[in-house]
């Protein structure tokens, strides 16, 4: 089958021919219909990162497909043909199928599709059968592939005390605090504003739920919050993972708000403890993604609660794969680019 893969950072990916994957008892195999370019893979492939990806490794963990085989143990609960969107991880050697602590991709023994096994960049993927989630018949193929990034924001709205009638500030326009942002503005909130830099991108946000946007460069965020909103915020989400990121978010939290941090920062970061103290702030962090996520995900979907379509830029065949994934890297107004494999 055709891949892209990851061979050395700096180094563009490489387009390759490598064996179809073979079921495990318990797996399916997934033809790949779309899988999307998250900025954890631009992070850990950047030019001078000190990475853990291995050479050789097959990148995406946002994809859907449909089963096009199984192994012993998953025959009779799943079909061929069947359209799925899978959670991006295999539980640890020791709980099998299912974590059986629930701690499911925060474990620090699972292993992540397309970080440390092959993912969804190519025409097939093994998948555990476990992790995978069943689309329902009115979510397209090419909408499914954004369950894993709108996941990642809902699970991070959850993380927060509660949002109905809140102020809430989302800090990047990115895939993950468009999810967010959409996310919040279902679960009640005042206010969702969204402070972004890029015009494309902010544009963007007002179509997913937010109420409002800021240019943090044309005004100072909090000022412009305010106006907006008519107070400080109660619930800042920080979701775009450079260093700083963190402290900027405390610093525009109100008396005894809320920073919830989703962005993947891949660096040290430092932030002064005493500009939280003295407003006691509530400081939450937010990895990934659960069963009740995805299937919260996908009904939204199904019900059209969610245009979640807006969030796609793009889509390619593997060609122009390796040079789109690049572009990404610069090209800020971009959102979501899917790879189409067939």
């Amino acid at each position: 089958m055709r891949a892209a893969v990851f061979e050395q950072t700096g180094s563009p990916l490489t387009l390759a021919s490598v064996a179809d994957p073979t079921p495990g008892p318990g797996d399916l195999i997934v033809k790949v219909a779309y899988s999307g370019v998250c900025g954890t893979d631009l992070h850990l492939t950047q030019p001078g990162m000190d990475t853990f990806l291995p050479p050789g490794m097959i990148l995406g963990h946002e994809f859907c497909g449909e089963v096009v085989d199984m192994g012993a143990d998953a025959k009779g609960a799943w079909r061929t043909g069947e359209r799925v969107t899978v959670m991006p991880f295999r539980p640890c050697p020791a709980c099998g199928a299912v974590c059986k602590d629930g701690l499911d991709i925060i474990c620090p023994k699972v292993t992540y599709l397309g970080i440390a096994a092959p993912g969804g960049n190519a025409e097939y993927v093994a998948v555990g059968a476990a992790q995978a989630i069943r689309l329902p018949e009115a979510v397209a193929l090419r909408t499914g592939a954004l369950c894993e990034p709108l996941a990642v924001g809902l699970h991070a709205v959850r993380k927060a005390r509660g949002l109905l009638g809140q102020r809430v500030l989302v800090i990047g326009g990115g895939p993950v605090g468009l999810a967010v942002s959409a996310f919040a503005g279902l679960s009640g909130a005042a206010a969702v504003i969204v402070s972004e830099p890029h015009a494309v991108r902010r544009d963007r946000a007002l179509g997913l739920g937010a109420t409002g946007t800021i240019d943090p460069s044309a005004a100072p965020v909090g000022e412009a919050f305010q106006a907006l909103a008519g107070g400080p915020p109660d619930v800042v989400f920080e979701c775009v993972g450079t260093p700083g990121m963190i402290g900027a978010s405390i610093a525009e939290a109100r008396l005894f708000g809320e920073v919830i941090v989703v962005g993947a920062c891949m660096e040290q970061d430092h932030f002064h403890p005493m500009q939280a103290l003295q407003k006691e702030v509530s400081l939450r962090f937010a990895l990934g993604h659960d069963r009740t996520d995805f299937a919260f995900v996908a009904d939204c979907l199904a019900k059209g609660s969610i245009q979640a379509d807006a969030m796609i830029t793009g889509e390619v065949g593997f060609d122009a794969f390796p040079q789109a994934f690049e572009a990404l890297r610069s090209a800020k107004e971009a959102c979501k680019v899917l790879l189409k494999p067939h």
